[in-house]
């Protein structure tokens, strides 16, 4: 078995992203996150994180800025949006390489916390609990307890809040659920 490589993603990567994303979710509409994001002022080019197989790109996570509302104050944290695999290169550990490598690179940069909508009983195996153990809720129309969250400094999600996405994320997401 080939070797699973990760890192940063690059120019020339964004085609490749792309595909992965359609691929994985059979459709466009992760892919147009990721542009979105890409573009935004809540993106982290450090945390764009691809993973390649050989000489391809097989797998792709996105971390970046959103924030929590509470008590008129706004909290950073981190979202993870999405996160990827080419269906051929599933079950290989690959999403699960990349999880940790953003898990690792989002604490060494010194953030504080991550918040993801998806499937909780992946991410629970990654330490991420739901995050109505804090008292955070999405603006985005999910199920509350599709909602998990790790902190990467004990105490970090204390007080809980509305957890807010970039403007350019929400509306894009909004329409693709339409």
């Amino acid at each position: 078995m080939q070797e699973v490589k990760v890192r940063q993603e690059n120019q020339s990567d964004a085609q490749a992203i792309a595909v992965v994303n359609q691929s994985a979710f059979g459709g466009v509409a992760e892919a147009q996150l990721v542009t979105v994001v890409r573009q935004s002022k809540s993106f982290i080019p450090e945390l764009s994180l691809v993973a390649e197989v050989g000489d391809r790109v097989a797998g792709h996570i996105l971390l970046f800025h959103a924030h929590l509302e509470r008590q008129g104050k706004q909290v950073e944290v981190l979202a993870l949006a999405p996160m990827s695999v080419v269906p051929s290169q599933s079950h290989r550990g690959i999403g699960s390489t990349l999880l940790e490598a953003a898990l690792t690179k989002a604490a060494g940069l010194g953030h504080k916390a991550i918040v993801v909508i998806g499937h909780p009983d992946y991410y629970r195996r990654f330490g991420f609990e739901h995050a109505s153990k804090w008292g955070i809720r999405s603006s985005l129309p999910v199920p509350e307890d599709s909602i998990t969250a790790k902190e990467l400094e004990p105490g970090a999600l204390e007080g809980g809040g509305l957890l807010v996405y970039p403007p350019e994320f929400t509306r894009l997401f909004k329409r693709s659920e339409e």
